[in-house]
């Protein structure tokens, strides 16, 4: 038998782990890494499309290549910017009211942020 490490108040009120941390930072780590991956290469596309007239940059951006990348990264740059708000709202906002609003507030404005970007480059790339 494994011995039990809890303490007895722990025992007693019966709180462990959410077994959910693993994931949260996994999750960071990876929308992280897409984040870098896809702005070097936004980086790049920022400094060809330089001084470019309109419609030259419109062209750029509407290159069904080009524009999954925008995506990718407005959708990585939402979630990480989600997943970030989530910790420190768990961990500075102590009113269980005003957290669960500033959860929400948190999921909704990510949420149409993403989604607002997402529709614009569509619509960009459909020459709409």
């Amino acid at each position: 038998m494994q011995p039990d490490f809890r303490t007895p108040l722990k025992r007693a009120i019966g709180l462990g782990s959410a077994k959910e941390g693993t994931g949260h930072f996994m999750w960071q780590r990876i929308t992280a890494i897409a984040l870098a991956l896809c702005g070097l290469y936004l980086i790049g596309l920022l400094f060809g499309i330089a001084g470019a007239e309109y419609p030259i940059a419109r062209a750029i951006v509407a290159d069904p290549l080009n524009a999954m990348i925008l995506i990718a990264f407005l959708v990585a740059a939402f979630w990480h910017a989600k997943l970030g708000l989530q910790v420190i709202i768990e961990d500075y906002v102590h009113t269980p009211l005003l957290g669960g609003i500033a959860h929400l507030a948190n999921i909704f404005v990510c949420a149409l942020a993403a989604i607002a970007g997402v529709l614009a480059i569509v619509r960009i790339a459909l020459g709409s």
